[in-house]
């Protein structure tokens, strides 16, 4: 009798330290406070157990992943809320729509359009890089032999 005792002292002080290790864990906290999350990770496991179900009627799951389309939708649903679950969980943000990193971009390839299109345009940044270009005139000061043979033929 008293062995017993002992046993459901030992999973009682288990159950105890478990249930205080999930109340401490940061992703436990996560799961609690956050309703999006918890929406997220309940459309993750609708769309998982629909596609199962699908997959598993007898046709065989290749046929079902590569022919049917609603096995495949409800996959990109489950998958795209798992990402959007783990995202959240790992405190992730959530990304804005025209960022900067687009805009710079869209700046950079407009101004190699521009100087790609524009010959005054790439004269005026060149000039400005490297300072105005002299023009001279060349002029020989020798004299041109006119014996009136080639030259390499005598």
């Amino acid at each position: 009798m008293a062995s017993k005792k002992k046993k459901a002292a030992k999973a009682g002080a288990g159950a105890i330290g478990a249930a205080q290790a999930a109340r401490n864990n940061p992703y436990v906290q996560r799961v609690v406070e956050d309703d999006e999350l918890r929406e997220n990770l309940r459309t993750a496991y609708d769309s998982a157990k629909k596609a199962y179900e699908r997959m598993s009627n007898g046709k065989g799951p290749a046929k079902a992943l590569l022919d049917d389309k609603k096995t495949q939708k409800e996959l990109k649903e489950a998958a795209s809320s798992l990402k959007e679950a783990a995202d959240a969980l790992r405190g992730g943000k959530k990304k804005k729509s025209g960022g900067i990193g687009k805009k710079l971009l869209l700046l950079v390839v407009g101004a190699g359009v521009a100087l790609a299109l524009s010959e005054g345009l790439r004269k005026k940044v060149l000039d400005t890089l490297f300072g105005a270009e002299e023009e001279f005139e060349y002029t020989s000061t020798t004299t041109p032999s006119s014996t009136g043979t080639p030259v390499g033929t005598s």
